[in-house]
């Protein structure tokens, strides 16, 4: 079972890092347009097309990736009072109720509202020469899959949490700055008992 969940973070971790690279094209973009507009007198008729999609695909196609390394911003300074067991009834809860439900709704209404774009052949109207958007409405339904996926696998760890009373292992590759201040001011005995018992370390591996 740990390997399946593994494996989803996998792709979630592939799918997220891969669109990362959009912030590398979206810096450049934007500043040939500063360039271009303020410099040379040349405003492209592009640019602002260009960053609200490639920012668009950043932002949901990294929303699995951040799921899986349990980087959503939640209250932490009452959840980390909890011990683990707490923490994910909570989260089992809450997933159920709120997440599940919205994520199939986005990829109900995303499926239709790319398959109408697509069959408008719909272009920006943001600018005269308009780039299509269909691809990128696309985005929707498929970022809404990635997320069910992933939330599939939360569910689970969040049950064998609460059969176990810890944390399985997940994926890591990010730290928070807090995490690092605590450790840092805690000798390592404490360290180890105060991320078990407040479960700042949520199985990272």
């Amino acid at each position: 079972m740990n390997r399946f969940l593994l494996f989803v973070d996998q792709i979630s971790t592939w799918v997220g890092k891969a669109f990362g690279w959009c912030i590398l094209i979206l810096t450049f973009t934007t500043s040939y347009e500063v360039f271009s507009r303020y410099l040379f007198g040349r405003p492209t008729d592009w640019a602002f097309d260009a960053s609200y999609m490639l920012y668009g695909a950043l932002f949901m196609m990294a929303g699995a990736y951040t799921l899986s390394r349990n980087g959503h911003v939640r209250g932490d300074f009452i959840y980390r009072a909890w011990s683990p067991r707490t923490q994910a009834k909570m989260d089992l809860v809450l997933y159920i109720l709120f997440f599940f439900p919205g994520m199939l709704a986005l990829v109900y209404s995303g499926v239709g509202f790319a398959k109408m774009s697509w069959l408008m052949n719909e272009h920006s109207s943001a600018s005269p020469n308009g780039p299509i958007v269909w691809p990128f409405k696309w985005l929707i339904p498929i970022v809404g899959c990635l997320m069910v996926l992933q939330g599939i696998v939360e569910t689970i760890r969040c049950v064998q949490c609460i059969r176990t009373g810890r944390w399985p292992n997940r994926l890591h590759d990010v730290e928070e700055l807090e995490k690092q201040l605590l450790g840092q001011q805690e000798s390592p005995s404490t360290r180890a008992r105060s991320f078990e018992e407040v479960g700042l370390g949520r199985g990272d591996i």
